[in-house]
């Protein structure tokens, strides 16, 4: 009788045993791992951040153009094209007054 319990209950405490040497023997990649994740960007992060960063940088140029425009409305005498922040470095402004 003894026997048989010993044998009945040995399979259930090896089981155990084995789920905890595996969680001991993954663990250190996990953790490396999670390192990893930390240390790095994915690509939907920087795409995110760079749209981010481009609304701000268009939204301080809408406000910069609104206010030149604003000076332009009081003082037309002295107003040039706007050469202020450009959110799109590269872009260039499309000439504002047509010649005929």
């Amino acid at each position: 009788m003894r026997k048989f319990l010993v044998l009945t209950t040995l399979p259930l405490l090896a089981s155990g045993c084995i789920s905890t040497v595996g969680k001991i023997v993954t663990a250190p990649v996990k953790v490396v791992s999670k390192g990893v994740d930390w240390a790095t960007t994915s690509q939907s992060e920087a795409d995110r951040n760079y749209g981010k960063k481009m609304r701000k940088a268009e939204e301080r140029e809408g406000r910069e153009r609104k206010e030149h425009d604003k000076a332009c409305r009081k003082d037309p005498a002295n107003c040039g094209p706007y050469t202020g922040f450009r959110a799109h470095p590269g872009e260039r402004d499309p000439d504002p007054t047509p010649q005929d």
